[in-house]
């Protein structure tokens, strides 16, 4: 199992899920199988739904899709 970026993926990983270069979804990868990197698994959502805001740890989501999109991350790869 691999991310979009080919690093490694197990069970236990803190994840972020992408959709469109945006960051859709956050949390803790559970119950994926070796194996198969498409729709393999759930994320345990782990944000507060409420939570403090300090600028100078946050990115706007844009500024995400773009570094995404600048790494060449932001569009799901090809099937194999």
């Amino acid at each position: 199992m691999h991310y979009r970026n080919g690093r490694e993926a197990k069970n236990g990983d803190k994840i972020v899920k992408l959709d469109a270069g945006k960051v859709v979804s956050f949390g803790v990868l559970h119950s994926a199988t070796p194996g198969n990197d498409y729709c393999n698994g759930y994320i345990a959502t782990i944000q507060s739904p409420n939570d403090y805001a300090c600028m100078v740890d946050c990115l706007h989501v844009d500024d995400v899709a773009e570094i995404l999109a600048e790494k060449g991350l932001s569009e799901r790869p090809k099937g194999k």
